[in-house]
């Protein structure tokens, strides 16, 4: 895999876009220890969202009027694809925190935000060792970091799933924290996928 101009086209986009999902998934990680702030954190969320979308469109854009590509076009499509779902994610997370006005947050769902967070800053870290992915070690340890992270999330999932069915919520509070956690676990299984299209770009090339 080259580093030419062409080649850093998207190479730089899914940086940005990764960029975006770390800015976002700070955020929400930052709304969960401060409800205070819920509302303006949650504008914030989506102000990176919108601009993770942006860039999804100029990439597939950009893939259409490309002949040849760094690596393959349909990986390109699913790489740019899936990163774009974990934002889409994060920024609805954000928005049920923020609309169901939510206060003493529970430890799970901290938690889950905790380890999206960090499933984010690997994901950052994974997609800018793209270039380099005829020495893929590197990237496949990560990787293999963010599949812990989803695995670590899904625990943190169920212990919330059976914490509240234990009846100390009320059946709306239930379904207000079910919405919430829903969409942080589903973050993180995102976050897995891109680990698995990196993995599946890492046996095709080194």
């Amino acid at each position: 895999m080259g580093s030419s101009k062409s080649d850093r086209t998207f190479y730089d986009a899914f940086e940005r876009h990764a960029a975006r999902i770390v800015e976002a998934g700070k955020l929400l990680a930052e709304m969960v220890r401060d409800p205070d702030r819920c509302s303006q954190l949650a504008q914030a969320v989506k102000e990176a969202e919108n601009a993770g979308d942006k860039i999804t469109h100029e990439t597939i854009a950009k893939l259409h009027k490309t002949w040849i590509t760094p690596i393959d076009r349909a990986d390109i499509h699913s790489l740019i694809s899936a990163l774009d779902d974990v934002l889409d994610l994060i920024e609805a997370a954000a928005e049920r925190v923020a609309l169901y006005e939510v206060t003493n947050l529970p430890d799970f769902v901290i938690k889950l935000a905790d380890s999206l967070q960090s499933a984010t800053l690997a994901v950052e870290k994974a997609v800018k060792l793209l270039p380099q992915v005829k020495q893929p070690k590197e990237m496949l340890d990560v990787c293999v970091e963010i599949n812990r992270l989803e695995n670590e999330a899904d625990d943190a999932y169920r212990h919330g799933l059976a914490t509240l069915f234990k009846g100390a919520y009320d059946a709306i509070e239930v379904m207000k924290w079910r919405d919430i956690i829903d969409n942080l676990e589903s973050a993180t299984d995102r976050c897995e996928d891109v680990a698995n299209i990196l993995e599946g770009i890492v046996l095709e090339y080194s």
